[in-house]
């Protein structure tokens, strides 16, 4: 960015010292999720080196000084698990800066949560002694899992924010649909809902959310080559995602009261 526009700025510059202040480390982290075996999973590394040698973590690292963070964040997932950048939704979830959340330094990262269908087998690399895909659920997420695996830094923090930021924005947008290979069924949709939120909406009023909501889902005019169900049924109608990103009113995750 030149300062050709602001008069006396290049020559301020010159004199700046940088060194006057404290430079926390950038890094980035990623929170990769995908259904496997109809399993609301995610994409977490073994470090193989200190600190936390031995525990799962999210794949991330510094970032280049010369580097974008966004580029950052797929050159780490390919370098730690294999995973080129993929077609998908990607966003930043926040950032977490907490003095002490890494032992070596001051280090500040910027998280990021991805959705994709179908996304491969990792390969661990870089600093990783292995990569694989875990169901959340059996991450421990809660607390109340004593076998579930130990987490590096503030990870476990991060990947609960980043469940309840995938979980929440079910209820009032069409990200569920980044889950899934078009085109798909709506009872493929239902299975998503119900992978991410650990129960599915009641099947009624969420055939009518979807169906009624403009650009949710667009019929291809195609049937599936899959019955309904195992018991027989006229085989599915096939859809694709639609122009709508925004669901009003919102279609909420169901309670213990609610019926599937």
């Amino acid at each position: 960015m030149s300062t050709a526009d602001r008069p006396g700025e290049a020559e301020w510059l010159a004199g700046y010292r940088p060194g006057d202040h404290d430079r926390p480390s950038l890094t980035v982290d990623l929170a990769v999720f995908t259904i496997r075996d109809g399993a609301f999973s995610v994409l977490l590394v073994e470090r193989g080196e200190h600190p936390y040698r031995g525990h799962w973590a999210l794949p991330g690292g510094f970032v280049g000084i010369e580097e974008d963070i966004e580029a950052a964040a797929w050159r780490e997932l390919a370098e730690e698990t294999g995973v080129a950048r993929f077609d998908g939704h990607l966003e930043q979830l926040r950032t977490y800066g907490a003095p002490g959340r890494d032992p070596r330094m001051r280090v500040v990262s910027v998280a990021h949560v991805a959705i994709a269908p179908d996304l491969p087998d990792p390969r661990a690399g870089s600093d990783a002694a292995a990569a694989r895909w875990w169901p959340v659920e059996d991450l421990g997420l809660d607390g109340g899992d004593p076998d579930a695996p130990p987490l590096a830094f503030d990870h476990a923090t991060v990947l609960t924010d980043a469940v309840e930021r995938v979980r929440a924005k079910l209820e009032y947008t069409s990200l569920a649909l980044e889950f899934l290979r078009e085109p798909f069924s709506l009872g493929d949709v239902r299975r998503i809902y119900r992978a991410v939120w650990g129960r599915a909406p009641a099947l009624g009023h969420f055939r009518r959310k979807v169906l009624s909501t403009p650009g949710f889902v667009v019929e291809t005019h195609q049937v599936s080559s899959s019955p309904a169900s195992d018991h027989g049924g006229r085989p599915p109608l096939l859809f694709r995602r639609g122009t709508a990103t925004q669901l009003h009113p919102a279609l909420l995750r169901p309670t213990g009261t609610d019926e599937e």
